[in-house]
């Protein structure tokens, strides 16, 4: 089944603005828990949502930060919260590991998608893998980014 995506997702935070930089707090350098995310424009026909936070500036390759999936439909994401099922990100954690760069100014896209399904994938489920299973399931997504310099 092909979905195709007909709205697209706003996703916002009480802790930084698009392209603004991120609180330490939110980093390796803080507490390295995740910000409050508030999800707008989900629609009616959602029964999850995936989270996929990642920096496409890492030196070696996009750098996947945080994966979770299975989330409610709902508006917001609390800050240090897991409300699905945590992925593998790029240091082999099921957790959300916060932006860390190791030298110059990062661009942390966090990456809301509204799926028409629950995926049911085990913990051990990594980027690629979350990716390949969500397509076609996507009927909507939005993107928030943030920076973060050390």
């Amino acid at each position: 089944m092909s979905t195709i995506i007909s709205t697209i997702l706003t996703i916002k935070s009480p802790a930084f603005k698009n392209n603004e930089f991120i609180p330490s707090k939110y980093t390796c350098d803080g507490l390295n828990i995740n910000p409050e995310l508030i999800i707008e424009d989900i629609p009616v026909n959602t029964k999850s949502l995936a989270i996929i936070v990642d920096d496409p500036d890492a030196p070696n390759g996009t750098f996947c930060h945080w994966l979770l999936w299975d989330i409610p439909p709902k508006t917001t994401i609390k800050e240090d919260s897991r409300p699905g099922t945590q992925g593998r990100n790029s240091i082999h954690e099921n957790k959300y590991f916060g932006p860390c760069p190791p030298s110059g100014t990062h661009h942390y896209h966090f990456k809301v998608y509204a799926l028409d399904a629950k995926l049911n994938l085990p913990p051990n489920t990594g980027e690629k893998e979350l990716l390949n299973t969500m397509r076609g399931h996507i009927i909507s997504s939005g993107d928030l980014v943030g920076l973060y310099k050390r």
